[in-house]
């Protein structure tokens, strides 16, 4: 079984890495599959509602979009997705906005094809806006049918320079707890 973990913070070694990599760690030791995709600093762009993908049935955004693409082939092959981002003006980055976007529009016209996957967001932040991004991500999941498990506390942990995040004790443990909850969680689907 493989977990999907899409960076959406341009830093690509940053607080939001390290807090997927945390998450990470036990789903590796019950013997998940873990991959990180970097989709931060790249070009994307967001949905237009063209409708191209819906009328084609291809399983992609229509406009030259490959690094959104290349997520959602990699989303569709996974059993479980960690969306990270920091908190950008209180919500997710553009990048990760637009996977947002042009992901949960293709795969929902395409025949739902997120329903039923573990979707769990991890979240960087320096002040606050914690919980509007938080919110953002799980909704994604939420309109897609996909199943949220929960933490000891909301999926975030504080940071200003990289690698901050991991002086936030509660917050560390909060995204390993995350981490064994979906190992246990994605277990149980499969049992």
């Amino acid at each position: 079984m493989k977990v999907l973990g899409i960076n959406g913070s341009p830093r690509k070694n940053g607080n939001t890495r390290i807090l997927i990599e945390t998450a990470f760690e036990p789903l590796e030791k019950a013997g998940f599959q873990t991959e990180i995709f970097q989709l931060g600093g790249k070009q994307v762009h967001g949905c237009t509602a063209c409708g191209k993908c819906r009328e084609i049935q291809n399983k992609k955004c229509h406009i030259k979009n490959d690094a959104i693409n290349t997520c959602i082939e990699k989303m569709l092959e996974a059993d479980a997705i960690i969306l990270g981002s920091p908190v950008y003006f209180a919500d997710v980055t553009t990048e990760m906005k637009a996977l947002i976007d042009v992901a949960g529009y293709v795969t929902r016209g395409n025949g739902h094809l997120l329903k039923r996957k573990v979707g769990a967001a991890v979240i960087s932040v320096r002040r606050g806006g914690q919980l509007h991004t938080f919110e953002t991500i799980n909704n994604f999941f939420l309109i897609n049918q996909m199943i949220i498990p929960g933490s000891s506390y909301w999926n975030f942990a504080y940071g200003k320079a990289e690698g901050d995040v991991v002086n936030d004790e509660e917050g560390m443990q909060t995204i390993q707890t995350l981490g064994e909850n979906m190992a246990w969680l994605l277990q149980q689907i499969n049992s």
